[in-house]
């Protein structure tokens, strides 16, 4: 497995921000599961561009619009949705994006801990050093953006790129397909878990830079326990910055809270 992960860019298609399933020639045999697989790409990338907003509501007609997807589709991909606990039917009010509130935060980020912590574990037996250094190269660059007096109109995409982009190769090196696929849904729920205070982005973009190269660089000494203690603590932190910016958004959690340490939330 190691040589597989030599270099940072050869990630596996799955880490990608961008739909990555190719339409087959019409008519051939493929067509009806791989339109079934755009759909659920094309609404994956929706969360991820924050065209589609949790709570929402939504029919199939306007899932065919946003997907650009046929209504046979669009119909196979909402059980899926379903079952990922992305949407949920509503009698009378049509299908209705998962509404955030703190059990969902509390899962979420618990689920995160728990696989992450897997992941570092054996990343930082398998990654190289050359993947180390590029890893590192390219948070360096976001960071020094993202310092400017006036940060640039593409930062958050591609510091976002460069984020989850690490997350996702992590948990891709393990190289087990069911773990991936739970990543990624998971991924999608703390994508849907998201503020509209523009202001906080440039904020939250400096120290989340700051907290992977950290991470990165107890990884390129071979500490172990440094590594882990970093990525557990950018979990944490990560999601006291989402707290901070749902309630400076107006967006106050349904009930009060305490936080206890890096297993999340309780009521």
């Amino acid at each position: 497995m190691q040589a597989a992960y030599d270099d940072p860019m050869n990630i596996p298609a799955a880490a990608s921000s961008e739909p990555t399933t190719k339409p087959s020639p019409p008519g051939g045999e493929g067509e009806p599961v791989n339109q079934r697989s755009r759909a659920y790409e094309g609404f994956r990338q929706q969360i991820i561009d924050a065209r589609i907003r949790p709570g929402q509501f939504v029919s199939q007609r306007e899932l065919m619009e946003l997907l650009e997807m046929p209504l046979a589709a669009v119909r196979e991909l909402v059980p899926r949705l379903e079952a990922a606990g992305l949407i949920k039917t509503v009698p009378k009010r049509g299908l209705q994006i998962a509404s955030v509130d703190m059990k969902l935060i509390r899962n979420a980020w618990q689920v995160r801990a728990m696989v992450e912590r897997e992941a570092v574990i054996n990343f930082a037996r398998v990654a190289s050093p050359q993947t180390l250094a590029k890893l590192i190269e390219s948070h360096e660059a976001i960071l020094e953006r993202a310092l400017q007096p006036q940060p640039d109109a593409t930062l958050e995409r591609d510091a976002q790129a460069v984020d989850w982009g690490l997350h996702d190769l992590m948990v891709d090196t393990i190289g087990n397909e069911i773990l991936s696929e739970i990543y990624r849904v998971n991924s999608l729920h703390v994508r849907l878990i998201r503020y509209d205070a523009d202001s906080m982005r440039p904020v939250q973009v400096v120290p989340a830079m700051r907290e992977h190269l950290a991470f990165l660089h107890a990884l390129a000494s071979r500490d172990l326990d440094a590594a882990l203690a970093h990525m557990i603590s950018h979990i944490e932190q990560s999601k006291h910055r989402v707290l901070a910016g749902m309630l400076l958004a107006g967006q106050e959690p349904s009930y009060r809270f305490q936080t206890s340490g890096a297993n999340g939330l309780r009521p």
